[in-house]
């Protein structure tokens, strides 16, 4: 009898994880993967062009409240926990919700599903989400083309549209992010990169993946999603930290396991930082994971007219993941509007509509300021929507990208950007040792 297994995620290592573990593996009847953390992913099924014979119909999707029902009404052997960025205690709740109705509890099997590459493979992880491991995968880039090296992303995985057409997709011009319908979040990791003069790569197949980006790379950069571990076996394993939430390395899954794993350990944004708290990561560092190298780096601010923010009522928009379940309660914009003597940084619950009002309540914690959230186009345009009616003298967008492309802004606004300190001597030859042996 083929042990019947729930895989639970949000649409992205879930998958990964069924592709490497269970897909074609007669012994195992994958019944159902549950989804939380990403609006509008549930619903749906992980489509039978992808899941192979077995599931001739593909296999669905559940909100993940309904686990319990599932367990009862499908007889389940095993439940196969698939997502990241949350803390062990939030692990160990739903261990017992599980085990409480006689199943088993497992969390993916990390080596399992890191593929072998035929070229160097330098991985940047993370610790939680918004630690600034889209920066030092970025400055990882420009070192390999000083070096001369083909350099191809290879982003964590975001399918949240039509899982069967997303299996490989290729980002190389702002035309394929139109093309394949990205969402802000997607933009947010994909662009930069592009801008950039390289070549990314992302979807739902990532064996598929790895093996048409091996015919235009020397390099892969696995740039990794959230706190997650790295789907290839990396050359040079990269864990980036964060000084304003030390301890964070010790608790929240599997980010514990890129912090005690990594070959390097930067922690990053050191420069505004309490310094107790970078020694505190330093410390758990070398208890940890002792034969790291561990390097300070400060994520360096660049606002266009700083003279503007003095004296304003302003409205700040952050990365969404990473004020959302990341819990971070500011981010680049709030630093620079502090930095720069804003009167006020605008509180926009009073103002906000639709998914976007739906998001304050899912996050309550999340502070004054705004999510750039954008899943889907419904929720795109609460958010502009939310943006043109907060009472406010400017608006700092301090996304990854130019949100322009895809919300109209009415009030003055200004776009305030960020990237890895150049102060790399270290991490360069760290890279070149990697890739040039």
């Amino acid at each position: 009898m083929a042990q019947k297994v729930i895989i639970m995620g949000a649409a992205g290592r879930d998958f990964h994880v069924f592709n490497c573990c269970y897909r074609d593996q007669a012994q195992f009847d994958v019944v159902a993967f549950t989804a939380t953390q990403i609006p509008h992913i549930e619903k749906r099924r992980f489509p039978a062009a992808l899941a192979g014979q077995a599931y001739p119909e593909g296999i669905p999707i559940y909100p993940e409240e309904e686990l319990e029902t599932l367990l009862d009404a499908h007889d389940i052997d095993e439940v196969v926990f698939a997502y990241s960025d949350v803390h062990l205690d939030y692990i160990d709740v739903r261990r017992k919700r599980v085990e409480s109705h006689g199943v088993r509890f497992s969390l993916f099997d990390i080596d399992a599903t890191m593929l072998p590459s035929a070229k160097p493979v330098i991985a940047i992880t993370a610790v939680r989400t918004g630690c600034g491991k889209s920066q030092v995968s970025r400055r990882i880039t420009d070192i390999l083309k000083d070096m001369g090296k083909r350099t191809v992303a290879i982003r964590h995985p975001m399918p949240y549209g039509e899982l069967a057409e997303q299996a490989v997709q290729r980002f190389a011009t702002y035309d394929d992010l139109a093309r394949h319908e990205c969402t802000i979040e997607e933009r947010e990791e994909y662009e930069p990169h592009i801008k950039n003069g390289v070549v990314v790569y992302a979807g739902a197949d990532y064996a598929a993946i790895l093996a048409q980006a091996e015919q235009e790379a020397d390099v892969i950069v696995w740039d990794g999603g959230n706190n997650d571990t790295p789907f290839y076996k990396p050359d040079l394993w990269i864990a980036v930290t964060d000084p304003y939430r030390p301890g964070h390395e010790l608790e929240y899954f599997p980010g514990t396991e890129n912090f005690a794993r990594a070959d390097l350990i930067l922690i990053n944004k050191v420069a505004h930082a309490d310094k107790k708290n970078i020694e505190s990561i330093e410390a758990n560092a070398k208890t940890v994971n002792p034969d790291a190298t561990i390097l300070r780096r400060e994520s360096t601010l660049d606002v266009p007219q700083p003279e503007l923010i003095a004296g304003k009522r302003v409205l700040v928009i952050e990365d969404g993941p990473t004020t959302t379940h990341g819990g971070m309660p500011f981010g680049a914009g709030v630093v620079a509007a502090r930095l720069h003597g804003a009167a006020e940084i605008v509180d926009p619950r009073p103002w906000v509509v639709g998914e976007i009002a739906d998001t304050f309540d899912q996050y309550p914690d999340v502070g004054a300021l705004l999510p750039a959230m954008g899943y889907g186009e419904a929720q795109i345009r609460d958010l502009e929507a939310t943006v043109n009616a907060v009472d406010c003298d400017l608006v700092l967008v301090a996304t990854p990208i130019d949100l322009t492309r895809l919300i109209s802004i009415e009030k003055l606004h200004m776009h305030i950007g960020y990237r890895l300190a150049a102060q790399d001597g270290a991490l360069t030859e760290t890279v070149r040792r990697t890739v040039s042996p």
